[in-house]
């Protein structure tokens, strides 16, 4: 039977007042992108992206922020990857006791601020010499991801078909050729998902780099925000440079989140469904 004319008329009632609500806050949040990328070319146009691009600021090359950035991220993303594969497939397929519990103190440790922990992980980065390196700060990063990423996969894990693991077991197979040859290729989705999310969240961080790097050549891009600021000043020509620096900053966080939606949006839905 065909839907009553006013329930059609109201649901496209309902997906107009929807779309135009969603155009309203995507114009919103494009407010500050539009600007930076207009003052960007004030005063000398494309010659300030060229500027940005191939000169050092204040002792900063922009180029060499984009590999510290990187660098960090993927150390990050690979640590809470292999490790979150580990123990989503332990907390799932093996059985031991206190299991739970331990899952639970996991858990627990997603409610902790970073804020609340500096201190600490200043001085044992400092004790184990992984101060002012890019790993010193990668490590931590993980760290406050982890528990995330034990979370996500467990659930994943939890919708996959048992059947196979079981079967696999039964004739013979090892939980190590079990986990490479079955699990990993089954929570594909989740972990290209929270690979992802783990580069992109590492390359937004502003307070861990600041915190154990002092050395200029490593800074990433989300210090070099406020430290093009401080040497460009407030001059007309330098307000160009750094409205182009800002875009470009921005242009590697934005290329994750592209290339990367697709596998989020998946992620966001892993575990939904259990079998």
């Amino acid at each position: 039977m065909s839907a009553p004319p006013d329930m059609l008329y109201r649901r496209r009632h309902e997906k107009f007042v929807m779309t135009a609500f969603l155009i309203l806050l995507a114009g919103l949040w494009s407010l500050p992108l539009i600007a930076a990328v207009s003052r960007g070319f004030a005063f000398n146009g494309v010659q300030n992206f060229i500027d940005v691009l191939t000169q050092e600021i204040g002792g900063v090359s922009l180029l060499r922020t984009y590999f510290n950035s990187f660098a960090i991220a993927l150390m990050h993303a690979s640590v809470v990857v292999m490790i979150s594969a580990l123990a989503g497939y332990g907390f799932t397929f093996f059985e031991f006791r206190g299991r739970e519990v331990l899952y639970s103190l996991v858990l627990i440790f997603m409610a902790v601020p970073l804020t609340s922990i500096l201190i600490p992980l200043f001085f044992i980065t400092r004790e184990v010499n992984l101060r002012d390196t890019l790993v010193g700060v990668a490590l931590p990063e993980a760290a406050m991801t982890l528990p995330f990423g034990v979370l996500l996969v467990r659930n994943y894990a939890e919708s996959l078909p048992k059947t196979f693991i079981e079967a696999a077991l039964m004739d013979g197979a090892s939980h190590f050729r079990v986990f490479v040859d079955i699990f990993v290729p089954l929570s594909k989705p989740a972990l290209v998902n929270l690979g992802a999310l783990s580069i992109m969240w590492s390359l937004q961080d502003f307070l861990l780099p600041s915190l154990f790097l002092s050395d200029v050549s490593q800074t990433t891009a989300a210090q070099a925000v406020l430290r093009f600021k401080e040497v460009l000043g407030a001059t007309p020509p330098g307000i160009g440079r750094y409205n182009a620096s800002l875009v470009l900053l921005a242009v590697p966080a934005l290329l994750v989140v592209l290339f990367g939606l697709r596998f989020i949006t998946q992620g966001l839905t892993a575990g939904g469904v259990k079998e």
